[in-house]
C-alpha cells in the first residue's frame, strides 16, 4: 500500500527579537497568502549593509520580531486570492521596492519607486531570511533561468542600483564615468559602466583592488590614498558622472571638484553625514549632485535581463540559512568579496 505523502508545516526563519540583539534561527509556521499575495519558497536571500537598519532598529516604526531580507530569489508555491493560477511555479525575485499603494501622487503618476507609503521587504514585513515568505503581487520579479539564485540576489538590489543609476545618469558611450569603491556596489558598478561602453575610471583606497578594478572592466585605477581623485579626475577632462557607492560622506565630497562641465555625483552608498559642497562648485560648470534609490520590478527584469546578455556578473561568500549571524557578521566587516549571499536547504 502507498504511503501518503509527509505535508511539512514548518520552515526555519532567521529572526532579529529587538533593536540590537543577535540572530535566532527559530523554527515556525509556513506562513499563508492572503490576498493579492503569494508564497515564495526561497532558494537564496542576499545580506546588505541596509539589514543593518533592521538589526539595529535605525528605520522607524519597524514591528518586531521581523526577518530581515531584500534580496530574495524563489519558487511561487502559493497564491492567494485574485492572484493569477500564472504565477504559480513561476521563478521570481523580491528587492527593495517591496510594494506600493498605487493610489498616492507619486504612485498616480506612475513614480511607484517614491510610492509615499511604499514597502521594504524585511523591513514593512517579514523578508527572505527564511525558507518561505509572503509577498505582494506587485513586488514581483521575473528571475531568468539561466542565472543561478545565488547570482541574481544581489542584483535585485545593488545590482538595479548600480544599473538603474548609471542609465538614468546622462552619460553616453565614450563618456568618463567613475565609480567611487570597490565593494559590494562599485564591483557591479564598474561592470555595468564598462559594459555601457563608458570610459571608466575606478575609485578606490590603496593600490590592493588595482588588478581586480581592470579585470572588472576599469580603463584606469585611482588610488586616493596616493593622489587627489578629483584632480586626477580632472586631468582625464572630467567626469560626467561620478557614482558614489562607497557609504563615506567625506569621499564624495572629494570628489564633486572631479565632475566635467555638466557633470553629476550621483550617490548611491548610504550614509547619515553630510556631503560638503560649494555653491560655486556646483554653479562654475554646471555640476550636480543626486541621490538614487533601486528601482521597482520592471527595473529589476531590466537589470537581471541586461547581466544575463552582458555576462555581468556579483562576486559572492555563501552561508546556510543557519548561519545567519555569521554571514551578516561577514557583510558587516567589510572584509567578504563582495556580496554575502544565504543559501536554503
Amino acid at each position: 500500500m502507498a504511503r501518503a505523502a509527509i505535508q511539512v508545516t514548518t520552515m526555519k526563519a532567521a529572526r532579529v527579537s529587538a533593536p540590537g540583539e543577535d540572530f535566532q534561527i527559530v523554527e515556525s509556521e509556513i506562513p499563508e497568502p492572503g490576498a493579492g499575495e503569494v508564497r515564495i519558497k526561497v532558494q537564496a536571500c542576499g545580506v546588505c549593509h541596509s539589514d543593518a537598519l533592521v538589526k539595529e532598529g535605525s528605520w522607524p516604526g519597524i514591528l518586531y520580531p521581523r526577518i530581515p531580507g531584500h534580496e530574495v530569489v524563489g519558487f511561487v508555491d502559493k497564491a492567494g486570492e485574485s492572484i493569477s493560477a500564472g504565477w504559480l511555479g513561476q521563478r521570481v525575485g523580491v528587492g527593495w521596492h517591496g510594494g506600493h499603494d498605487n493610489t498616492c501622487t507619486e504612485c498616480r503618476r506612475g513614480d511607484f519607486r517614491n510610492c509615499q507609503n511604499r514597502q521594504i521587504p524585511g523591513i514593512s514585513y517579514d523578508g527572505g531570511y527564511q525558507e518561505y515568505m509572503i509577498a505582494p503581487v506587485e513586488a514581483l520579479t521575473e528571475v531568468p533561468a539561466t542565472l543561478s539564485a545565488v547570482e541574481a540576489a544581489p542584483l535585485l538590489c545593488a545590482g538595479i542600483t548600480t544599473y538603474n543609476a548609471l542609465r538614468h545618469s546622462g552619460a553616453l558611450p565614450g563618456d568618463l564615468v567613475a565609480v567611487q569603491g570597490v565593494g559590494g556596489l562599485g564591483h557591479l558598478g564598474i561592470q555595468f559602466a564598462s559594459k555601457f561602453g563608458y570610459k571608466v575610471a575606478a575609485v578606490g583606497r590603496g593600490p590592493g583592488n588595482a588588478a581586480l578594478a581592470k579585470h572588472l572592466g576599469a580603463g584606469v585605477y585611482v588610488d586616493s590614498e596616493a593622489e587627489d581623485p578629483a584632480e586626477a579626475l580632472r586631468k582625464m577632462g572630467g567626469a560626467k558622472t561620478i557614482v558614489a557607492t562607497a557609504p563615506n560622506s567625506k569621499a564624495m565630497s572629494g570628489l564633486i571638484g572631479g565632475l566635467g562641465a555638466n557633470g553629476k555625483l550621483i550617490a548611491v552608498g548610504v550614509e547619515f553625514a553630510p556631503i560638503e559642497v560649494t555653491p560655486v562648485q556646483l554653479i562654475m560648470g554646471c555640476r550636480s549632485i543626486q541621490g538614487w534609490n533601486t528601482g521597482t520590478p520592471a527595473d529589476a527584469e531590466d537589470t537581471l535581463r541586461f547581466a544575463e546578455l552582458s555576462g555581468v556578473r556579483p562576486i559572492v561568500e555563501t552561508y546556510p540559512l543557519e548561519r545567519a549571524g555569521e554571514a551578516y557578521a561577514r557583510m558587516m566587516s567589510g572584509n567578504a568579496r563582495f556580496r554575502v549571499v544565504l543559501t536554503m536547504t
